[in-house]
């Protein structure tokens, strides 16, 4: 059962995780902007290069 050790601390690290974000998020000024802004940055980001990241695996696959 040595697994389940580390997965009790990736879950409790995620957990406060979500709270520290969720307290920076709901803050004043302009954080809750900029966790908007940092969070459409990485969606794009993730949509861009998996987008590359499909057609390039899908190339291996046809012939040209």
């Amino acid at each position: 059962m040595d697994t389940v050790t580390p997965l009790n601390v990736i879950v409790d690290n995620i957990r406060e995780m979500n709270e520290l974000f969720s307290g920076v998020a709901a803050g004043e000024g302009l954080a809750p902007l900029l966790v908007l802004i940092g969070t459409v940055l990485i969606v794009f980001s993730l949509g861009a290069f998996g987008a590359l990241t499909l057609g390039a695996v899908g190339s291996l696959f046809t012939s040209s």
